[in-house]
């Protein structure tokens, strides 16, 4: 009797998991699951085409350096910056390998001149006029006596570009609804949820808005739509700000991560919300008092001074205006503080709340109310932030031209408070405090740390995701925690100086309270998470310590101002967008070589990143327990199936250009997995397999086509086809189970295609309700559902379809206190499911099983206590039962990312761990026996990985 992997949920983790954070200048592309490659060794030409005084670092899967240090190359003194450097780039094309330094082709996207003369020239590559992501080249110059100079260069221009055509094959139309089903599967999570009683079934809205046409540097280039994708996260009512590209020749969706950090507003400014916040209004009546000296109190209990303003109303506002020069009190910066309590974050981010106003105080004397809304924190921090900017760096504000300051403070989350805060590419928002927290205007190193975001943003823009989104964190946290010390009177010696967040507790100790310590000695080889961008976005806050924590080093084994001299130089002159640890390991350096430090002191900042493992080639000596069949699969959104002793992938090429196509092979990991979908160009996902025939979906520019065909070779069959967007599929036998977005309803559903007759029908034949975490075997589904009873309220369960009979069976959940059901797996002789029954737990859920009818009901894991699990999906053999935990992130450690567990089918002797990897654990599919089958994260790059019994306890 053969037993079964049964499926991953149609739509499950591939909604809330990606693949892996690779090394280099792949950190965000192999967080989306494009590429993750090694260092190549130094082309000849370029290394002989380089100073013999200077240095030069090789470039990554490109023929252009990625780090030229130590020049002194003339250039013309005359014109603007930006065309001397790129005539620059052009007389030395032997050694940059840059064939077009047209200003259509390098476009300047800012200059930034420095004390001493330095000018910093960043320049955007496109490729016959479109965008390359990523794609940033840095020109360092000084200026001095009518004579300009080269000093160095660094970044990432891809040079192996060559495409066709830059025109997509799909419509913008199509990209923009392919993208909204990918965000809308992303957050639907593993476990559908269940109204609140009485309500009416809801569904997640998201709105999709078309960017630029973009190309990916993958290999010879990915050409794609960007698509934002904005709405409200259906599990907690978060804001959703999601970067989406849409594969130009098929439609796939080829990346996603969150845009929250650097996506720049667009809705109504300032200005237009609240006219007193313009300048301008100021200069039109001299009875406006642009400076009011007044007073408030911290959270803290410290009495300080808070600039206002006084409008032609008489009315005071909570806006600073004394940063501007004296002879020019009308131009130039503007520090804005908006009281934003009771606002809801999803509707603060990236726009402004309709209404919104600045805080208005009766009197210059700030009350209470003015202390505990964090009002006063918010607005005094901005400008000790500012003032920290501009007196060490002489830089103008975040965005270095006098930009305005904006801060939100106090929203909320679903009326609850928010414990957040964010930077969302225009403006600081703060979460209202509650219970154990403060607002998150409390703490001067989180107002340092948002509000450095900002400078990131208006700098090296590191992506937010991955090794390059870990480094915009380290970076944030480092500046923050220093503008905290300078601006409150702290010692570096101070025990504490290294904590961030420390102050925003009510009811806890500094060391309690704080998000993070810059002094955990986290390192690379022993702290570093191998993790999707499912909860943190490729490990921006969980390997952001590896960073953060050797720039601490320095800054307490130097002298701190020198420190802080070399890690902003670092930002603004030498680091691109998709840097990562090695990367940025060497743009610390050469910032250090260029600022004159010592011997001593050039030794002191690489021991730094020596004692946090920040070495080149660092990722390959992270360890795992588990047998590897594929190594770096380089695949995103897409999981896998198994079965009988085969399984069938997705899998791309080494440097993640190609679009996906099908490999079948053994899960025994003998013999050599064999192509099974044709490599068309077009993106072949979501395969699954029996042992006899693999079943996956081809995505096209015109549609969605489902295929069969037989392992061991034979006729490719396409057995049906979909217009709308879809996110998963199981196959068994003559079924096929798809799960896609209906664009009419905006309901998931699912439907199943015999492939025998050709036959295709609903697994609910209603627009208004969910079908989805489908599983089948031998000629049964079991489905989450969820449907309107005849009142109009949600009804929610697990439903088993006999596709032999018609025959429809509930399984025995208990409806009054069901609050969310996940994952089904289908044996030989039951349906396993996850079940919640209690909203109010810390999340944890059961896995039951029962027979097809309903009988014989067995709790194999439980929802309370001792073997309670917060259990996310499930798959199974007639054997064993494996099971997805994922914990909630209340912080981000290796504890709250998704594991594998696995128990007897009868439950009896607990569940123990599959596998001890450090790392995500995602889309597990069950073999054979107790063998199961899973992508791994650990090592940094996603590995199709096996075990065949559990490792028990880790």
């Amino acid at each position: 009797m053969r037993t079964s992997a049964r499926r991953r949920a149609v739509g499950s983790q591939g909604r809330r998991t990606g693949v892996v954070v690779g090394q280099g200048i792949a950190a965000l592309l192999a967080t989306a699951g494009l590429m993750a490659t090694a260092m190549p060794a130094a082309h000849a030409d370029t290394a002989a085409a380089a100073p013999a005084a200077s240095g030069t670092t090789p470039g990554s899967e490109t023929d252009t350096p990625s780090l030229v240090t130590g020049l002194h190359e003339e250039v013309a003194a005359t014109g603007s910056a930006a065309d001397a450097a790129r005539g620059h780039l052009k007389a030395k094309k032997g050694r940059y390998h840059i064939a077009d330094t047209s200003a259509k082709d390098l476009t300047a996207v800012g200059t930034t001149t420095e004390k001493g003369g330095k000018e910093t020239v960043r320049l955007q590559q496109k490729y016959k006029g479109v965008k390359v992501l990523g794609g940033q080249y840095v020109v360092r110059m000084t200026k001095k006596g009518g004579k300009r100079a080269v000093t160095g260069t660094s970044g990432n221009y891809f040079t192996k570009l060559k495409l066709d055509t830059v025109t997509p094959k799909v419509s913008e139309e199509t990209a923009i609804e392919r993208a909204v089903g990918a965000v809308s599967a992303q957050f639907g999570g593993g476990i559908l949820r269940a109204p609140a009683k009485g309500e009416k079934l809801g569904k997640a809205e998201f709105k999709g808005t078309a960017g630029d046409v973009t190309i990916l540097p993958q290999g010879t280039g990915v050409l794609t739509r960007h698509i934002t994708v904005t709405g409200t996260n259906p599990a907690d009512g978060s804001p959703v700000q999601q970067e989406v590209y849409i594969d130009g020749h098929s439609g796939f969706p080829v990346m996603q991560y969150s845009g929250i950090q650097t996506f720049g507003a667009t809705g109504t400014t300032p200005g237009a919300v609240d006219g007193a916040a313009a300048p301008a209004d100021a200069s039109t009546d001299a009875a406006d008092q642009l400076v009011v000296k007044g007073s408030g109190v911290r959270y803290n209990g410290q009495k300080v001074d808070i600039n206002l303003y006084k409008d032609t109303t008489g009315a005071y506002q909570m806006i600073d205006y004394s940063k501007r020069a004296a002879d020019s009190p009308y131009q130039g910066p503007m520090i804005a503080t908006y009281d934003a309590r009771g606002r809801e974050a999803s509707g603060a981010s990236g726009v402004w709340p309709s209404g919104i106003k600045t805080f208005r105080p009766a009197s210059p004397e700030l009350g209470e109310d003015y202390t505990n809304s964090g009002a006063v924190d918010a607005h005094w921090a901005a400008g000790k932030v500012y003032d920290y900017y501009k007196n060490h760096f002489d830089r103008n504000s975040l965005d270095g031209k006098d930009g305005y300051i904006y801060s939100l403070v106090g929203v909320v989350n679903g009326g609850q408070p928010y414990n957040n805060a964010f930077w969302d590419g225009s403006k600081m928002v703060y979460g209202q405090g509650g219970g154990d927290y403060r607002t998150f205007s409390a703490d001067t190193d989180v107002v340092g740390h948002e509000m450095t975001h900002g400078v990131v943003t208006h700098t090296a823009n590191l992506v937010y995701a991955g090794q390059s989104g870990a480094m915009n964190e380290a970076i944030a946290d480092y500046f923050g925690n220093a503008i905290d010390l300078e601006a409150n009177g702290v010692s570096m010696d101070d025990p504490d100086a290294g904590l961030l967040g420390e102050d925003l507790c009510t009811n806890a100790g500094p060391r309690e309270c704080a998000l993070r310590d810059l002094n955990d000695g986290a390192t690379t080889s022993k702290n570093f998470i191998g993790v999707t961008y499912r909860g943190d976005n490729g490990g921006v806050h969980l390997n952001s310590t590896i960073f953060s924590g050797a720039l601490w080093d320095m800054r307490q084994d130097l002298d701190p101002e020198f420190a802080d001299q070399i890690v902003y130089r670092a930002l603004s002159a030498y680091m691109t967008p998709l840097d990562g640890f090695t990367e940025g390991r060497a743009a610390v350096i050469a910032a250090a070589e260029e600022l004159g430090a010592t011997k001593a002191q050039l030794k002191i900042v690489k021991r730094s990143f020596d004692a946090h493992g920040i070495v080149p080639g660092w990722e390959k000596a992270l360890g795992v327990d588990t047998d590897t069949l594929i190594a770096k699969d380089n695949i995103y959104s897409t999981g896998f199936g198994a079965g009988a002793g085969k399984y069938a992938v997705s899998r791309s090429n080494e440097d993640g250009s190609e679009p996906y196509s099908v490999w079948a092979g053994n899960t025994s990991g003998k013999g050599q997995p064999q192509l099974i979908s044709p490599n068309n160009g077009n993106f072949n996902v979501y395969a699954d397999t029996d042992g006899k025939n693999v079943a996956w979906a081809e995505y096209a520019s015109t549609g969605v086509y489902f295929h069969v065909r037989p392992v061991k070779g034979g006729m490719d069959k396409i057995v049906g086809g979909v217009g709308a967007n879809v996110s998963a599929l199981a196959f068994d036998g003559d079924l096929l189970v798809y799960t896609y977005m209906n664009p009419q309803s905006g309901y998931t559903q699912s439907r199943y295609i015999n492939i025998k007759t050709g036959e295709t029908k609903e697994l609910y034949n209603n627009p208004i309700g969910v079908t989805t975490l489908a599983s089948v075997h031998d000629g049964k589904i079991a489905y989450a559902k969820m449907w309107p009873a005849s009142d109009g309220t949600a009804m929610l369960g697990v439903e088993v379809l006999d596709t032999a009979t018609g025959k429809k069976t509930l399984m025995p959940i208990d409806s009054t206190k069901l609050y969310g059901v996940g994952q089904t797996a289908v044996t030989d002789d039951g349906v396993y499911w996850v079940e919640d029954d209690d909203a109010t737990d810390a999340g944890q859920a059961a896995v039951r099983r029962a027979n097809f009818d309903g009988t014989n009901p067995v709790t194999v894991t439980p929802e309370h206590g001792a073997g309670a699990l917060f259990a996310y999906s499930v798959t199974a053999s007639d054997d064993a039962v494996n099971i997805t935990e994922l914990p909630p992130a209340t912080d981000w450690t290796n504890d709250t990312l998704p594991k594998i567990y696995q128990a007897a089918p009868d439950g009896k002797g607990g569940a123990q761990r599959v596998s001890c990897n450090r790392g995500d654990q995602v889309y597990a599919a069950a073999d054979e026996g107790q063998r199961v089958l899973w992508l791994d994260g650990t090592t940094g790059y996603t590995n199709l990985v096996k075990r065949d019994r559990p490792a028990g306890k880790c």
